[in-house]
């Protein structure tokens, strides 16, 4: 695989393990000493960074991350680069079920270990955000 194919399986990977609530996927992609910003938050350690899966299973009934494209500068062994990326975020309210729509772009940072690429820093930019009511569901 190449250095960029794996740091685009590195960003789907942390997508998917948000969207599935998998701390194991996060682990595959995450360095020790991760540090991960955003709006109003800023959270340092691997561990630290899992609680942040806890977060969204208290928060929303379910999500889902869509990793577009990225821009990525490779120097040896750690990389940096854009990752563009939606964030549906389906939320239960006293209305009825709405959806948290994010247009998001991550400032990335990876560093290279044995085999795998692993995010050192992630940075949250949300460009904007919808709110709708979600009209219906189907199994």
């Amino acid at each position: 695989m190449s250095d960029l194919a794996a740091l685009r399986r590195a960003a789907e990977r942390y997508a998917l393990g948000a969207d599935r609530r998998d701390k194991a996927l996060w682990r595959e992609v995450l360095a020790d000493d991760v540090e991960i910003t955003g709006p109003g938050f800023a959270i340092s350690g691997l561990e630290a960074n899992l609680g942040s899966i806890d977060h969204l299973a208290h928060t929303f009934t379910a999500t889902r991350h869509i990793v577009h494209d990225m821009e990525v500068i490779l120097n040896g062994d750690s990389a940096e680069g854009e990752t563009r990326s939606t964030a549906e975020h389906r939320m239960a309210t006293p209305e009825g079920d709405m959806l948290l729509l994010w247009a998001i772009r991550y400032q990335d940072q990876w560093r290279r270990e044995g085999d795998s690429w692993k995010f050192t820093r992630r940075a949250l930019i949300v460009d904007w955000e919808e709110l709708r009511p979600l009209k219906g569901t189907f199994a």
